[in-house]
């Protein structure tokens, strides 16, 4: 692998964080479809297409943008190394050959000049913990008038799954709300200065889009409390609690299931950004 800059994120997503993915690589795949079919909408991505993706974890979007490139090939990478090992098997199962896939640090990983058309992320950019020096990275991979398109969650009061799992797993406490720009899934919840961070690195055309539409947790309450207790968020909320307590708060996330469960599953609206640009 190449020099790492962004090494929290890296001892996260090549650690505990990328193994839980990996495990339910499925559910995370489904949960997002919905969101995701809006990216590929917009990407650009056409039959001929050099195509670098983003943070691509197992693989779907990579995937997916392979199909439509071909015979144009694509680029995923990712900083876990198992949820490459998971990619790297999906696409061999699909039969597809113009795929591949390298453990890099996109902020800093010396890609080669203007060799994509076209940069895609999907909630991957938004872990960036420097976007200034990665974006200018990204501007120098991609071709004079080739896209940018990246998917990323708007901020946490918008986003009614998170806030109601929060909300079951509270326990008394009140907990902090991150900060939209910081580092983690808000890191480009503000439009107006991510915007500026990204027209800075040399795109323009610089466009955000809000999109809200229902991520599917679970086909039914059984199946969704199942995926929900194995989520980083729920780790993280329930890990310093006492055992009755924490017992008491997983009840009221399944209850919470329970109650938004539908005809088409257990369902959550869920807000993010569709974010558009053009190399200058």
């Amino acid at each position: 692998m190449s020099t790492i800059a962004n090494v929290e994120m890296a001892a996260a997503w090549d650690g505990e964080e990328g193994d839980r993915w990996t495990e339910q690589a499925d559910r995370y795949e489904a949960a997002g479809r919905r969101l995701w079919a809006r990216l590929v909408e917009v990407s650009g991505v056409t039959a001929g297409r050099r195509v670098l993706d983003i943070g691509c974890g197992t693989g779907k979007s990579t995937r997916d943008v392979a199909h439509l490139a071909a015979p144009g090939a694509v680029l995923g990478v990712d900083l876990s190394a198992r949820m490459l090992d998971e990619a790297r098997a999906r696409s061999a199962a699909e039969g597809l050959t113009n795929v591949r896939f390298e453990r890099v640090d996109a902020q800093v990983h010396p890609f080669e000049e203007a060799a994509f058309d076209v940069v895609i992320s999907s909630f991957g950019a938004m872990f960036f913990n420097d976007r200034a020096a990665a974006f200018a990275n990204l501007a120098r991979a991609v071709r004079s008038g080739g896209t940018l398109a990246m998917l990323a969650w708007r901020e946490l009061a918008d986003n009614e799954w998170l806030l109601a799992i929060r909300d079951a797993l509270a326990a008394g406490r009140t907990l902090p709300v991150p900060p939209a720009g910081g580092v983690g899934p808000f890191g480009l919840a503000d439009s107006d200065d991510a915007a500026a961070v990204i027209g800075g690195a040399g795109f323009t055309d610089v466009a955000f889009t809000a999109v809200d539409h229902p991520i599917e947790i679970g086909a039914d309450a059984d199946a969704a409390f199942a995926f929900a207790s194995t989520m980083g968020i729920v780790k993280g909320l329930t890990q310093d609690l006492d055992e009755e307590t924490r017992a008491s708060a997983l009840t009221r996330l399944r209850a919470v299931l329970a109650d938004h469960q539908t005809g088409e599953g257990v369902l959550f609206g869920a807000a993010a950004w569709l974010i558009t640009a053009r190399r200058a």
